[in-house]
């Protein structure tokens, strides 16, 4: 039998633009968009027998059998990697493999490799690392194999693979990892996506509908321009997160009215994008600025740092707007700024630069994962 040709895939990373918190409830929508930013994944025959999975963020390469359909390390060490530096890749690889078996191929003996432009010495940009490295495992692992799925497939395999993981991940990373561009998002209900897959199989998940899911794309913005900022602070999503959860906010009126308003702006927003309303637009993107900061003040996450807040003052200061991308705590935040005024955009990075937040040269993917 001659080898199965290489395979090369690559995923974009992504910023929340609005939604953040909220979309981790099922249905509740959120806008994010992909940046030119990727993770590269590659897979080819192996050099020895089992799976082996690399990255260029590890010190080494974990070893591994497959077991009833899921890896095992060959030695301590690669089971320590599996659970730590490479859970993702390792749960896309066996969400892959169960779709196999249910059409009857066997789990592939491989060599899988990570390449990561998400990341500066080792140091993440807070640009969706983990939800890009779990689409472009996804989709080298299924084209490697023979598999031929739709975008949609692909988000559904790396959404099961992801919410096995993190029950409170949204899967909007993977979403605008998969779709590219700027996307509006629902994340579904992931307790009954993963009981689905487990009563009745990965390939009818793929089919069934997803109770809450919702993914299309949308225009991006009409005269303005996506500035970013990077606070050199990396946070932990899941960590923030899975704080506000274990609080008693969460279920409260202050959540509720939380929920509301998000979906109120959010909606707006999806609105002002698709009729061109630049303005409206940057109203909505200020309202999302003013109640994450209400969700901070009320719970204590520490979403906004001092540079993050510096980051949102200097845009507004030219009439832009800006705020947090994602959980905040540090990584990035976003300006929407007047790209005609390119005197106002370089006098907003030189006050980031004078805040601590450097200016990353990052611009919307219109594309998702691919070759």
């Amino acid at each position: 039998m001659s080898p199965r040709p290489t395979v090369v895939r690559r995923a974009p990373g992504k910023l929340f633009v609005a939604g953040e918190y909220a979309v981790v409830e099922p249905g509740n929508p959120a806008i994010l968009v992909a940046v030119d930013r990727y993770v590269t994944v590659t897979v080819s025959e192996p050099g020895a027998p089992g799976v082996s999975l690399s990255s260029d963020l590890l010190p080494r390469t974990a070893h591994c059998r497959w077991r009833d359909g899921r890896l095992g390390g060959t030695e301590p060490q690669d089971a320590q990697l599996l659970r730590d530096g490479l859970a993702h890749v390792a749960a896309a690889v066996e969400v892959v493999a169960r779709l196999l078996a249910e059409r009857g191929l066997p789990a592939p003996a491989l060599d899988l490799a990570v390449s990561s432009g998400l990341h500066e010495n080792g140091t993440k940009f807070g640009l969706g690392s983990s939800g890009a490295v779990t689409v472009a495992t996804v989709d080298a692992m299924a084209a490697f194999c023979g598999l031929d799925l739709s975008r949609d497939a692909r988000y559904r395999l790396a959404m099961l693979a992801t919410a096995g993981i993190e029950a409170k991940a949204s899967g909007g990373d993977l979403a605008a990892s998969t779709w590219g561009g700027w996307i509006a998002y629902q994340a579904p209900d992931r307790t009954a996506v993963l009981d689905l897959a487990r009563r009745s199989g990965v390939e009818k998940a793929l089919q069934e509908p997803w109770p809450g899911f919702q993914a299309r794309r949308l225009p991006p913005p009409e005269g303005l321009s996506l500035e970013v900022g990077w606070t050199g602070t990396p946070a932990s999503t899941s960590s923030l997160v899975a704080g506000l959860h274990r609080r008693t906010w969460r279920g409260s009126a202050s959540h509720r009215e939380f929920l509301r308003t998000t979906k109120d702006f959010v909606r707006a927003a999806i609105d002002a994008l698709e009729q061109g309303n630049r303005e409206d637009l940057l109203r909505q993107i200020r309202c999302a600025r003013q109640e994450l900061a209400r969700l901070d003040e009320e719970v204590g996450l520490g979403i906004f740092t001092q540079r993050l807040t510096a980051l949102c003052d200097a845009a507004e200061a030219v009439g832009g707007a800006a705020k947090p991308s994602g959980a905040g705590g540090g990584d990035c935040g976003i300006a929407l700024l007047d790209a005609e005024a390119s005197l106002d955009i370089a006098h907003v990075q030189k006050r980031w630069t004078t805040a601590g937040v450097r200016p990353l040269p990052v611009r919307p993917a219109m594309e998702g994962n691919e070759e």
